[in-house]
């Protein structure tokens, strides 16, 4: 219907605007500071990321009720996986805000996010741009695997934080006699993450044959 994709241009252009504002402060400070810039990537961005993240929650909604025809696994693989490592491993230990792994992983997240906000905003419209859709469909199959090694990578570094400080850890006294060392959830998380990206890229790759297949776009033209 028009008023339910009136809704999701609106949603879409709220990310992309979110989303162009954190890669275009990224480059504006790393061009005016250079190296010194990376270091608090965090604390100059990480508010509109975690906005834009939570904001993201809604497109497992979408699909759920029918108003987005993505498949439901493979994007709320990808929702959750940012979720955990920007709120439960990056959010919580003060240390990794300030490691290189995240203004790397911030950079991938939102050149991603840029251009796949903007193919979907035009699609709503009943525009295929041939370079942006062939973009679109294509840098995601380079950049997801890349995202993936930056999530593994800032979790292993949160790793001794989290062996340190106890965070999430939790030992019940008797009579239960239970604990949860949290480091070996996230060793165990490392695992799901690689099985995952298994899954997801596998699905990539479909959407990419359906969407550049013969004639495909010039279907959706006429």
């Amino acid at each position: 219907s028009i008023t339910m994709n009136t809704y999701l241009f609106v949603y879409d252009l709220m990310q992309f605007c979110g989303h162009s504002w954190i890669f275009t402060n990224m480059i504006i400070r790393f061009m005016s500071f250079g190296k010194d810039s990376l270091a608090d990537t965090f604390y100059s961005i990480g508010l509109v990321m975690r906005l834009c993240q939570m904001l993201s929650v809604l497109e497992i909604l979408h699909i759920l009720i029918g108003i987005d025809k993505s498949r439901f696994f493979p994007r709320f693989l990808q929702i959750t996986e940012r979720i955990i490592v920007l709120f439960v491993v990056i959010n919580s230990q003060e240390e990794v805000q300030g490691k290189y792994i995240v203004c790397v992983l911030f950079f991938l997240w939102n050149l991603l996010d840029v251009v796949r906000y903007t193919y979907n905003m035009l699609a709503r419209t009943g525009i295929y741009y041939l370079p942006l859709t062939w973009l679109n469909f294509s840098l995601c199959i380079l950049l997801y695997p890349l995202s993936v090694l930056a999530k593994a990578f800032a979790i292993y570094v949160s790793l001794p934080y989290f062996e340190t400080f106890g965070t999430y850890s939790i030992k019940l006294p008797l009579p239960f006699a239970f604990s949860i060392y949290f480091p070996y959830v996230l060793k165990t998380y490392l695992l799901v993450l690689f099985i995952g990206m298994c899954f997801i890229t596998q699905n990539l790759f479909s959407e990419r044959k359906a969407h550049l297949g013969t004639g495909n776009i010039k279907k959706k033209r006429s």
